[in-house]
């Protein structure tokens, strides 16, 4: 892609996204979203695939069906109250509609049909933009709206993405699948909470941006787009290998890693909120996908010849690592010891 081209669309990516989490009227907002839109599209369908074009093509219609339903929500909402302002949402229907709207958007359980196979036509690095800055800004909305959003729903449908992210990534052979199936699981536990407590959700979205983050670059590093090749590089770069071993297991949310620390403190809320069954449920969902997350480790790390691959193994590279994928690496795996300064932050 011609890089002024590129520029520009990078641009108006961080265009959208500033406009959308940083107005107070629905129509900024909704400007913002189709911004986003717009600009990211030429990044998924760059490589002029047939599979490019599809997912670029079902990317657009979903987004463009999502904006519609969030545009009626507030004219719905305005209609009623006369009110244009993001956090005077109180009509029920603009509420539920609005609701429909995010979970589309994000890709929530039942809407989650589209994420997967638009990740898998797009490359490793607008699948980390379609991952983590494309969020954004519907996060930010259900943030404004949280205090009229309905909880039941918003539950059900958490309960449900952790449950069908952690089962269907169990099958997966494609990384970017497993990661976009890992993503629906994520955006379950920032759903729960974000009726209780929308810092923790926040929190929860930027730890989960870090270490997703952290994994696709390293993906995109040593060229591994399925399981079969992940487990060839280890002669390519052992060190960074070793580093996606960590990374993978910080993102499953295991202990002394920095994954661990949304998982214990919205399990922690969920308590408090009188929750505990809904806490204990999603929990358990999450051995899901940790499964899939040591699926990923072991076929990185850990696997020695002779193994049933055919591919050839990869000549060990002296090339330098990105200095970024060092320092968030770093940071997804070490910052749970920094967790009392985390919380008086937020």
């Amino acid at each position: 892609m011609n890089p002024q081209a590129k520029l520009i669309f990078t641009v108006s990516l961080l265009l959208g996204t500033t406009l959308a989490i940083s107005s107070n009227h629905w129509v900024m907002a909704w400007a913002g979203l189709e911004i986003n839109t717009l600009a990211i599209l030429p990044l998924i369908s760059k490589s002029h695939h047939p599979r490019s074009i599809e997912a670029a093509t079902k990317y657009f219609l979903v987004q463009a069906a999502a904006s519609a339903l969030v545009l009626f929500s507030s004219m719905t909402n305005a209609w009623h109250t006369g009110q244009w302002d993001i956090t005077q949402l109180t009509h029920p229907t603009s509420c539920l509609i609005l609701t429909s709207a995010i979970a589309i958007k994000l890709g929530l359980v039942p809407f989650h049909f589209w994420f997967p196979e638009v990740l898998q036509g797009s490359p490793l690095t607008t699948g980390l933009l379609l991952s983590t800055v494309m969020k954004l800004p519907p996060i930010a909305l259900l943030y404004m709206t949280s205090s009229s959003l309905n909880t039941a729903i918003l539950t059900t449908m958490a309960i449900l993405s952790a449950a069908l992210g952690g089962w269907m990534g169990l099958n997966q052979t494609q990384t970017r699948k497993i990661l976009a199936f890992s993503s629906i699981s994520h955006l379950g536990w920032m759903a729960i909470i974000i009726a209780y407590n929308p810092k923790l959700t926040l929190l929860n979205f930027y730890l989960y941006s870090l270490m997703t983050a952290t994994v696709f670059l390293i993906l995109n590093s040593i060229k591994a787009l399925k399981l079969s090749t992940l487990m060839t590089t280890w002669t390519k770069t052992p060190p960074l290998n070793t580093m996606l071993l960590l990374a993978l297991l910080s993102l499953a949310g295991l202990p002394p890693l920095t994954g661990f620390l949304p998982k214990w403190l919205i399990i922690q809320e969920l308590t408090k909120q009188d929750m505990a069954p809904a806490a204990t449920i999603i929990s358990l969902l999450s051995l899901l996908g940790l499964f899939f997350y040591l699926r990923l480790a072991y076929c990185a790390a850990i696997t020695l010849p002779p193994h049933t691959t055919n591919h050839m193994k990869l000549w060990h590279t002296n090339k330098p690592t990105s200095t970024m994928i060092a320092v968030l690496t770093t940071m997804s795996i070490v910052l749970l010891p920094m967790s009392p300064l985390i919380l008086t932050i937020i």
